[in-house]
């Protein structure tokens, strides 16, 4: 008796386990279910509230540089400031101490006619400082150019604007404190037949306004060829001046009666008419 006791109870416990047992298991596996749902929802949840960066699309290059060379010339022969003796056209000797001259607003003209102008164009081209006779222009847009315009001298806005910077620094000497305006282009130098002291040649030649304006608007031919800017071509004009045409055609100058002016004026515009011819395009570089 006490023995069937004994095992009824033992089975009783036994029973009691499997059915822990069985509740718990059947809680893990709830969960574990639970878990396997929440899961992709918390990723696909992720995915859209923080979507993957884009990286965007490298911005597309259309424009390039162009380069000019402002090649000083004295007839045949290269400029070269000091000693170097040239002759003009009366025959008299000289030589040139001080070049140099304003180029501004520069217009590039394509095969297909349009025109690209540059902003702010304002450049200083002096024969002392070498790297001031080549030019960068940039942000040209790509194609073929079949021609240049560009002033000689600076503007009549920017004439009476005032102190300004780069190169229209009035520091650079090239501009009348007393008259407010530039000096378009400047010749100094020497010649046995000048009575000025020292035998000196002083032409300073300015004046934007009116009958006597120097401003002269400037298109040498490209003779057929082309300036190509491209992503791999900065093309470079070479664009030579004369300097001897300051002082021939249409009116020639003799140093013996004409070797001072520096003043806006009619004298002034006869030499601006003088080297409105003065530049030629001698080769243009693509490469």
């Amino acid at each position: 008796m006490i023995v069937n006791h004994w095992i009824n109870h033992q089975r009783l416990k036994d029973k009691l386990k499997m059915t822990h047992l069985t509740s718990n298991m059947k809680t893990i596996f709830k969960i574990s279910i639970i878990i396997v749902l929440i899961i992709p929802f918390t990723n696909c949840k992720k995915d859209k509230s923080s979507p993957e960066p884009v990286s965007p699309l490298p911005e597309q290059v259309t424009s390039g540089n162009l380069k000019i060379l402002f090649e000083g010339m004295v007839d045949t022969n290269a400029l070269v400031l000091g000693a170097q003796t040239y002759t003009n056209q009366a025959g008299n000797a000289f030589n040139i101490t001080s070049y140099e001259f304003f180029i501004s607003n520069i217009k590039l003209t394509k095969l297909d006619g349009t025109v690209w102008s540059e902003i702010n164009s304002y450049h200083l081209i002096d024969y002392s400082n070498d790297p001031s006779t080549l030019i960068s222009i940039t942000d040209v847009p790509f194609g073929n150019y079949k021609s240049i315009e560009f002033t000689l001298g600076v503007d009549s806005a920017r004439n009476v604007s005032g102190a300004q910077v780069g190169a229209l620094d009035p520091s650079s000497g090239m501009f009348w404190t007393w008259n407010q305006g530039y000096i378009m282009a400047k010749f100094e130098g020497t010649s046995p037949q000048s009575s000025l002291a020292g035998n000196q040649l002083k032409f300073h030649i300015g004046g934007f306004s009116g009958n006597n304006s120097v401003l002269k608007t400037i298109s040498p031919s490209f003779n057929g060829d082309t300036a190509k800017v491209s992503s791999t071509v900065v093309p470079q004009i070479h664009l030579s001046n004369n300097v001897l045409e300051w002082f021939q055609t249409p009116t020639m100058i003799d140093f013996t009666t004409v070797n001072n002016i520096t003043m806006p004026g009619a004298s002034a515009k006869m030499i601006a008419d003088n080297y409105s011819d003065m530049f030629t395009v001698e080769h243009i570089h693509n490469n």
